[in-house]
């Protein structure tokens, strides 16, 4: 787990189980910009998806019981799509959403909560949490994608300050 005094941006990733990740970054932005950062369409198609990913579309109804569809393009051409629904929103503290690839990629539905949490001198602790996969081959699979987006996130979050 991260160190919430810690100064260090890098993200620090945790196994709670076989099928489950949890990764936890410390960004230095206030929450409520990295909550907006990361609900925003206009924020989303500007950073999202891993280092060697291009947003091509966002597709959002942010509410509970809403539906969302990202979009993004590999640097080989390849198009992967995810989708899913808000289960849970709290403003400017906590997303609960489905994850799903359209593609039937691990052939589950996961559930991602995502938690955003004040820290000192205006930094933000991003709490992410994915679950469950069915094996721990896609578990680990996704912790690569998931850092590069964070530093992704934590890049744009230094344009927009």
């Amino acid at each position: 787990m991260t160190d919430v005094a810690s100064p260090s941006p890098s993200p620090a990733t945790s196994v709670v189980q076989d099928d489950e990740l949890l990764i936890e970054r410390i960004f230095d932005a206030p929450r409520d910009l990295v909550f907006s950062v990361w609900t925003q369409p206009e924020h989303l198609m500007r950073w999202w998806g891993p280092k060697t990913f291009t947003p091509i579309g966002i597709e959002q109804d942010f509410r509970v019981g809403g539906a969302y569809r990202f979009g993004m393009r590999s640097e080989e051409g390849r198009e992967i799509w995810k989708a899913g629904v808000y289960q849970e929103i709290v403003p400017g503290e906590r997303i609960v959403m489905t994850f799903r690839w359209e593609d039937g990629a691990w052939d589950v539905d996961n559930l991602v909560t995502v938690t955003f949490l004040p820290m000192a001198s205006g930094r933000t602790l991003l709490r992410f949490h994915q679950t469950p996969f069915k094996t721990v081959a896609a578990r680990d699979s996704h912790i690569g994608g998931w850092t590069s987006l964070f530093e992704k996130l934590n890049t744009y979050l230094e344009t927009v300050q």
